[in-house]
């Protein structure tokens, strides 16, 4: 196992090293909450949030809760519909219009396997996107895929690895790149403490934030006596 773990680590120094070259006057912040609570063999329900910040501890830049349901095909294969709400703050911009409300359903597969003993795991994921803007209404539609894996360093720690591509279906077909790379902590059985990095590319703009994020997993099915 100890061989998978060097270009993991090497690729956390590398992109938490060149945020200090980021274009950007500030190192932003990402905080997340997310639950997945399972309630029968093939159906489980997921929570959360996730607030953005221009800065770690001020300049709010977007709100997003949301929900949704799974059911697990097998025990690597699930599919889910989720709904989000997002208030999206563009006055730091210079955008026209304060505050942006985001109403997103999302059509999601995810599966998961093991290359070697390597854990590996894939997300496709559809969003129609719609805004309520000062002016009107409008929507988009994306898609995104997302490969990564996860890499137990003992019972308590791990390494969390991600790469997120995603596309616009309407024009300017390539719309960003997210690369994330972090040091997850198992607080107990259910739950888990991530701190990280992202790199972003959106807009020709090379974007760094730190991450910090609470994963919550229960299980609610009868145990057999």
């Amino acid at each position: 196992m100890k061989h998978y773990l060097t270009p993991f680590i090497f690729l956390l120094t590398i992109t938490l090293s060149h945020s200090q070259t980021s274009p950007e006057d500030e190192l932003g912040a990402w905080y997340t909450y997310f639950g997945n609570h399972r309630i029968s063999n093939k159906i489980s329900i997921v929570a959360g949030g996730q607030i953005w910040a221009y800065e770690p501890t001020t300049n709010l830049n977007l709100l997003l809760l949301k929900g949704g349901i799974n059911y697990h095909i097998n025990s690597k294969l699930k599919v889910e519909l989720g709904y989000s709400f997002l208030d999206i703050d563009r006055s730091i911009q210079g955008l026209d219009g304060k505050h942006v409300y985001e109403y997103r359903i999302s059509e999601q597969i995810a599966y998961k396997h093991k290359l070697s003993n390597l854990p590996i795991d894939h997300r496709l994921r559809l969003e129609q996107r719609l805004f309520n803007l000062r002016v009107g209404h409008s929507s988009k539609n994306r898609l995104r895929y997302r490969l990564g894996t996860k890499i137990n360093l003992n019972k308590t720690l791990f390494i969390r690895a991600n790469n997120e591509v995603i596309f616009h279906l309407e024009k300017d077909f390539f719309s960003e790149n997210r690369l994330y790379g972090a040091l997850g902590i198992n607080l107990n059985k259910s739950c888990n403490l991530q701190l990280g990095h992202m790199y972003r590319y959106i807009n020709d703009l090379n974007l760094h934030r730190l991450q910090i994020s609470l994963f919550i997993k229960t299980d609610h099915r009868k145990k057999k006596v």
